[in-house]
């Protein structure tokens, strides 16, 4: 097991040689226009689909119902792996997998080729996981995930934790109403986390490594006309080169996005009424690849790609 843990923490610490600083912020005139961009639908899935992210050789993968599949950027796909309940997903420096799963209640260590490996965590200070839902690295050699598990509006028990670099599961937040997609900002000092059921998303100093100071309300995301808070979640997010954070809108078809003081600079529609998740890729790193379901009851689930030709931050470290 410690064999297995080692070798995934050297592979987040390749991360700090891939990661640069830039200060600059991109403002909305440099963003396209929503009326210049066409959502494009690259393939289906027969459900609602999550966690999409790119590996070493640009394929990508996505979670839906009990598989992960991996496809190419022509919209050919195949099964990867069965989980259980896979969703946000990263992959390491060394080719392997970190998928959080919510039926094992833990966040999973996949091989290259889908096999699994020890959990890369399961409890916190000897109390089961409910739910992981979506992560994301840090510089250090961890990783920050979040734990929603059966919270809610009235039922305020969602977590964040980190895993720091010797495999330790710690308590970084807790209180939430769905905590869901998580991102720590370039120069480590933020974190960033859609909270679902509040349709906002929140924002963490980070004194230390798995150690945050009080939270803030980044931004308020806009609403639904329905009205229904069911149709105004943030999901998974990720960020573009200059800081700006992109904000999957679940109910909404929509992606947010905001720079970052937390100011919306552009709603992009999206194919997918229920979008979930959202990250970078193809050869330029400039097209944003959305997850999600097309229709309101789920099915079925769909991956679009939205040509902003905005470079991505680049989250995955060198090849191994």
């Amino acid at each position: 097991m410690m064999r297995s843990i080692n070798s995934l923490m050297v592979g987040l610490l390749t991360l700090i040689g891939s990661w640069t600083s830039d200060s600059r912020w991109m403002h909305a005139q440099d963003l396209p226009s929503a009326d210049k961009i066409t959502a494009v639908k690259l393939f289906e899935v027969p459900s609602y689909c999550e966690g999409v992210v790119f590996d070493h050789d640009g394929k990508g993968y996505i979670s839906w119902d009990k598989t992960l599949t991996v496809f190419q950027l022509d919209g050919a796909h195949k099964d990867f792996a069965v989980t259980g309940a896979p969703n946000g997903h990263k992959v390491l420096a060394d080719g392997s997998h970190l998928v959080c799963d919510a039926s094992q209640h833990a966040v999973l260590h996949l091989d290259r080729d889908g096999k699994p490996l020890p959990h890369a965590s399961k409890e916190c200070d000897g109390k089961a996981l409910r739910g992981p839902n979506d992560l994301t690295p840090d510089p250090q050699g961890g990783f920050y995930f979040t734990d929603p598990g059966d919270s809610g509006k009235d039922k305020l028990i969602g977590t964040i934790h980190y895993v720091d670099g010797a495999g330790k599961t710690h308590l970084v937040a807790s209180g939430l109403a769905f905590p869901n997609g998580i991102v720590l900002t370039q120069d480590g000092k933020r974190l960033l986390v859609g909270e679902s059921q509040f349709n906002r998303v929140l924002e963490y100093p980070v004194v230390a490594p798995g150690k945050v100071g009080p939270m803030k309300v980044f931004a308020d995301l806009p609403k639904n006309a329905s009205g229904k808070w069911e149709d105004n979640q943030p999901d998974g997010m990720c960020l573009d080169a200059k800081g700006n954070l992109y904000v999957a809108h679940y109910g909404m078809g929509q992606v947010q996005v905001l720079d970052p003081t937390g100011k919306l600079l552009r709603s992009y529609k999206v194919g997918n009424q229920l979008t979930s998740n959202v990250a970078f890729g193809g050869p330029k790193h400039d097209q944003l690849f959305v997850t999600g379901a097309i229709n309101a009851d789920g099915k079925p689930g769909a991956v679009y790609r939205l040509d902003l030709g905005v470079p991505g931050r680049v989250i995955l470290p060198a090849k191994k």
